[in-house]
């Protein structure tokens, strides 16, 4: 009988083939999550690496020492007024062919906010926190680096625009989203303490306090009114001398004597009106995210994976709130998760 060989040569190669290809598939997806981890944990910004009292710009090769009195009073060219406040004026302006912004006090009564703000923008750099470029007390001028996006008011319209509509994705409203919840984070444990945002009562002040990146980045702007607290030193905050009202701002942010006097109510007194924490900054968002997500595709998604920590944000106890830390581990958790699933689902096609 005729003895039938068996292609033992052939069939090994072919099956080292498929393992390989199911190896190298895995490393792909593995590094794919891994930049996603990255990106998410540490936002790129032109000036990291540069020592510290320095600034550089996305199109600089190299860091520049903050600019001081002489430099901004000669070099620094206003173009025109894009914005204006209680606080500040800010202006478009030119110097050495780079654009910044250069802001002016408004009124003389806010000198001391604006101060503040420069206080802790010098104090807080890094990633979360507009780069500063120079300053001049003299003349109470403040120069930063200029974000042609403007403010977050502004995301769904920017999005909207004919170029930057495929930007218009779960992926990118969520990692602002991440951004917002970091850059508080940050605050809450910066090397100036623990500090609460208090230009935040409503949802569009908010948003105003946030510019966005041409990489569609967060960074805080405006930090004119970031008070200090440490309950444990019984330091607390209270956020402007007016009665808060409204939806937005946390249960411990209301006259808690309310109701009118007529129905045996107490009017509102700024000394009477107790302080609160950081922990106001957390009740916060739920709202925002919510706002920044938008309608996107795969937005419902985001919605329910983050409807339990979101849910723990809107105690009305502040103490059963959790600290931004532990929400920017949820949200970082779930932004992996779903580049994950979105990875493996087109490796099916």
């Amino acid at each position: 009988m005729a003895r039938r060989d068996i292609p033992t040569s052939t069939s090994v190669p072919v099956v080292f083939v498929c393992l390989g290809a199911l190896l190298f598939g895995n490393v792909l997806i593995y590094l794919y999550l891994d930049s996603l981890h990255q990106s998410d944990e540490h936002p790129m910004s032109p000036h990291m690496g540069c020592p510290p009292r320095h600034f550089r710009m996305a199109s600089m090769k190299t860091c520049y020492p903050w600019l001081q009195c002489p430099q901004v009073k000669a070099e620094v060219r206003k173009l025109k007024l894009i914005g204006q406040g209680a606080v500040k004026q800010v202006y478009l302006s030119e110097w050495r062919g780079q654009k910044v912004s250069l802001s002016t006090l408004s009124s003389p009564e806010y000198l001391e906010d604006f101060l503040h703000g420069v206080t802790m923008l010098q104090t807080l750099q890094g990633p979360q926190v507009v780069q500063l470029v120079g300053w001049c007390p003299e003349e109470v001028l403040l120069v930063t680096e200029y974000h042609p996006l403007g403010s977050l008011l502004s995301l769904d319209a920017t999005l909207a625009q004919e170029r930057h509509r495929s930007r218009d994705t779960w992926q990118t409203r969520l990692r602002l989203a991440l951004d917002y919840v970091l850059a508080l984070s940050h605050l809450h444990a910066s090397p100036a303490g623990c500090r609460v945002m208090c230009d935040s009562n409503s949802l569009e002040k908010t948003l105003s306090q946030f510019l966005l990146t041409a990489d569609f980045r967060l960074v805080v702007n405006d930090l004119d009114a970031l008070p200090e607290v440490d309950p444990s030193r019984g330091l607390l905050a209270k956020c402007g001398h007016r009665e808060l009202t409204g939806d937005f701002v946390a249960p411990e942010q209301l006259w808690p004597f309310g109701g009118e006097e007529d129905d045996g109510g107490e009017p509102f007194s700024d000394e009477l009106m107790p302080g609160y924490d950081h922990l106001s900054d957390v009740w916060k968002i739920p709202d925002v995210t919510r706002h920044l997500m938008g309608r996107v595709p795969g937005g419902d998604v985001a919605h329910f994976h983050l409807f339990q920590i979101h849910e723990e944000c809107k105690r009305r106890d502040p103490r059963l709130r959790p600290s931004a830390l532990d929400v920017l581990a949820v949200y970082r958790s779930v932004y992996a998760n779903m580049g994950r699933d979105a990875a493996g689902s087109r490796d099916m096609l």
